[in-house]
């Protein structure tokens, strides 16, 4: 499957084959992590890393990575530059972007919801790199979107319901309860993560329970495909408002805050607000009582965890939580994914 210059900005934007060939793949990798095989794949190639939000296991990942597939990561914030913006003059994205595209083999950007003046202004800017630029753009997580989280998870979830580490089972997924469920917190979140996991579940043939106070709903449109995909699947979708509804029966149980729909007034993120609300909904914590209610279900969670506030530690350290093995499979995937749309594989 050739998928040389492809961008990818999230993982609905692949189809299914496409997935799986980059999911194969990172199995591979990481079951013979070091082979000399991988480690010429982008020998003497640079992939810039543009990060407008920092992120400890993004920027480590993609550095490993690179390094792994015996290329370089470069790294650059908009202070290193002159950028054009709603409120100053600098360099368009279309120069910017064609400029990069002649110093490096893939682009990865990384802008959350404060670095915005409205959601959906991360993607856009995305795909406006994406049209301009020759090499591949990866999304490092945006304010819709977090592709490369969504396929890490979705493939240490088939490793937990397969052989273990490096010997997932995709099929193994079909049928299985997907619970996501918002949780209180004080970090206010995008809703990249969660909107790419619902996607990724509902694509791999899981029931999907989605949980969460009135008031927090998440994109209508990214709700839509994922009714689309549960449909396709023929498996079942339903929302929930009660912290206590939908864990039976589950067997994967994903738990994390985001912010909500009136995060955004007059091109501002009142994160400090936002804060202040979901912190009233102490309910809406993980517990080992609620877990006890699932199909012995796994914890799993893209990071950092805010502990005592999405979840209990007895849960996210326990013995089914599956945070670090995702953790490491964010390496993986990435390298499959750069492998495949860089190195011509």
């Amino acid at each position: 499957m050739d998928l040389y210059g492809r961008d990818l900005i999230c993982t609905q934007d692949w189809s299914f084959e496409e997935l799986m060939a980059a999911l194969d793949l990172a199995a591979k990798m990481k079951r013979d992590r070091f082979n000399p095989r991988w480690t010429r794949i982008l020998e003497h190639r640079t992939f810039i890393m543009f990060f407008y939000n920092p992120s400890v296991r993004t920027r480590l990942s993609f550095e490993a990575a690179m390094t792994e597939l015996g290329g370089h990561a470069q790294f650059m914030t908009p202070s290193a530059g002159r950028f054009k913006t709603q409120k100053q003059a600098g360099e368009t994205i279309e120069d910017a972007a064609k400029v990069m595209a002649r110093y490096a083999a893939g682009i990865g950007i990384r802008i959350l919801e404060d670095k915005v003046p409205y959601y959906g202004a991360g993607d856009e800017m995305l795909r406006e790199y994406a049209y301009w630029a020759d090499v591949p753009i990866f999304n490092m997580a945006d304010d819709k979107f977090h592709p490369m989280q969504g396929l890490a998870d979705v493939m240490g979830w088939a490793e937990w319901y397969g052989e273990g580490p490096g010997r997932p089972d995709y099929s193994a997924l079909e049928g299985k309860k997907f619970v996501l469920t918002w949780a209180s917190g004080a970090l206010a979140r995008s809703w990249c993560s969660v909107q790419e996991a619902l996607l990724v579940a509902s694509r791999f043939g899981m029931h999907v329970t989605l949980a969460y106070p009135e008031g927090y709903d998440l994109d209508p449109e990214v709700i839509a495909q994922v009714r689309q995909n549960c449909q396709e699947r023929g498996t079942d979708f339903e929302v929930v408002h009660d912290p206590e509804a939908g864990y039976e029966g589950a067997h994967i149980v994903y738990a994390r805050n985001w912010m909500s729909p009136n995060a955004y007034r007059d091109g501002v993120f009142h994160k400090q607000e936002e804060i202040e609300k979901a912190l009233q909904y102490p309910e809406w914590i993980l517990t080992a009582e609620k877990m006890a209610r699932t199909d012995n279900a796994i914890f799993t969670h893209p990071m950092p965890v805010d502990r005592g506030h999405e979840v209990t530690d007895e849960v996210a350290s326990g013995p089914r939580s599956a945070i670090y093995d995702i953790a490491e499979n964010r390496l993986h995937v990435q390298k499959a994914v750069m492998a495949l749309t860089m190195g011509n594989l």
